[in-house]
């Protein structure tokens, strides 16, 4: 006998699971086309060149990377946006310019498995490449935003940031050209704290204590979004770079307040780096409100040189990634994920086998009028089969016998409320129906 297992950092999906996650990509897709954005799909196998050295050293270690029967050097892809750059580049001649996309598809990194993170996980990616307009970064955050809102939450703050003002600063203190190093310690601010961060700084990326220390008290400053703005207008002052990142986050928030977006979800975080070596311009982290530990859960920028690498044609991008495994984990530490293992709404019992025509034509009928349904497929002791509901999660029960044949009507039992009732058998369907939409 064989084992039944599965390979470490990576986990089946059982029904439970897989109906919140496709209720989220669900609300994904909607929210997606609601702006616009098309639908693509990629290869999760690429040429290993494509993948390598696009999003740091840590990604380069992460790879599933092998040799093919062809003896091809090929990887999974490790993220969503990179063989998005290589697409766009493509086939932007048929597509034409800016474009907009989503793609919801799985993603492999060999990295340490913990809670929340596996090593095959699925991203909700959504970009626009071919302009830098910073409309198109005002949009990317109101999307986030609204998809945030349309799966349920309220109390959520995307994080603000823009690589131009840190790379003004780095500018500023002489050590732009250690930016990659400095961004990707800074990234860790949160996990390890001021002290290791400047020690990573000056050890491994090879700056001076001073000049660790003046990127974290920027990185550091508080009050409201214009409050450290001016400070960082004040700190950066003659550094042109800096200052037209200032521009453009000033624009931004002044846009999202007149779209109506409350202040308290915006949230301008200068010690934001994300951890991606290809972002160049705005960046947008989400975090839970009730839950900040779990991370981000909406995560993104804008990255202006990544398709140039695979075109001469300057095609500039921005966008996010909704990160599904780890909000079903918080929404499953919340209690938010429905219990529910079908996605049929009404339960049909079976009681005489010798009518087993008459349940199915009842099944056909209520699909044909929307209502999705389950007709069990043996005439079992009643008890088991309201089990078998309960277990499974239907809304409703609906039960015929010889006398309710008879008569002509079908009982509704209501197992959310535990109340039944007698329906003719042609109310049946419109009598569903608002009991499902209640």
């Amino acid at each position: 006998m064989i084992k039944p297992q599965t390979l470490k950092g990576f986990r089946d999906s059982l029904p439970e699971l897989m109906m919140a996650r496709e209720h989220l990509m669900e609300i994904a897709r909607k929210v997606y086309r609601s702006y616009g954005y098309s639908p693509i799909d990629t290869p999760a196998l690429e040429y290993s060149e494509i993948l390598l050295g696009k999003g740091s050293d840590e990604t380069d270690k992460q790879l599933f990377r092998f040799q093919d029967q062809g003896d091809r050097d090929v990887a999974m892809r490790f993220d969503l946006t990179v063989p998005f750059a290589r697409f766009a580049a493509q086939h932007i001649g048929k597509l034409g310019t800016p474009f907009k996309r989503y793609h919801i598809g799985s993603v492999w990194r060999a990295e340490k498995p913990q809670k929340g993170r596996y090593r095959e996980f699925i991203q909700c990616d959504f970009d626009t490449i071919g302009t830098d307009a910073n409309a198109s970064d005002i949009e990317t955050l109101l999307v986030i935003h609204d998809l945030m809102e349309a799966i349920g939450f309220s109390k959520f703050a995307i994080r603000i940031n823009h690589r131009q003002l840190l790379n003004g600063l780095l500018e500023k203190l002489g050590v732009l050209e250690h930016s990659v190093g400095i961004l990707r310690a800074l990234d860790k601010l949160l996990k390890i704290g001021r002290e290791k961060v400047i020690a990573e700084m000056v050890d491994a990326v090879g700056i001076t204590p001073e000049q660790a220390a003046g990127v974290l008290d920027f990185a550091q400053l508080e009050g409201t979004s214009e409050e450290i703005l001016a400070q960082v207008e004040e700190l950066l002052d003659g550094n042109e770079l800096g200052l037209l990142g200032v521009s453009k986050l000033r624009e931004l928030f002044e846009s999202c307040r007149t779209a109506g977006i409350a202040d308290e979800r915006i949230v301008l975080d200068v010690s934001i780096a994300r951890g991606l070596d290809y972002y160049t311009g705005t960046i947008y982290e989400t975090f839970l409100t009730d839950l900040p530990g779990i991370g981000s859960v909406c995560s993104g920028g804008r990255y202006d040189n990544l398709a140039g690498l695979f075109t001469k044609e300057k095609l500039p991008g921005v966008g996010a990634s909704l990160g599904l495994d780890r909000l079903l984990a918080a929404m499953e530490e919340l209690g938010l994920i429905d219990t529910a293992t079908t996605p049929a709404q009404v339960f049909i019992a079976m009681f005489d086998q010798s009518r087993l025509g008459d349940y199915l034509k009842v099944g056909r009928e209520l699909r044909a009028a929307g209502i999705s349904n389950e007709v069990y497929p043996q005439a079992k002791k009643v008890q088991k089969q309201f089990q078998y509901a309960n277990r499974k999660g239907f809304r409703a029960v609906v039960i015929a016998g010889s006398n309710e044949f008879e008569k002509g009507v079908w009982t509704v039992k209501d197992l959310e409320k535990g109340e039944q009732a007698e329906v003719p058998a042609a109310e049946l369907h419109s009598y569903l129906h608002r009991l499902l939409s209640n």
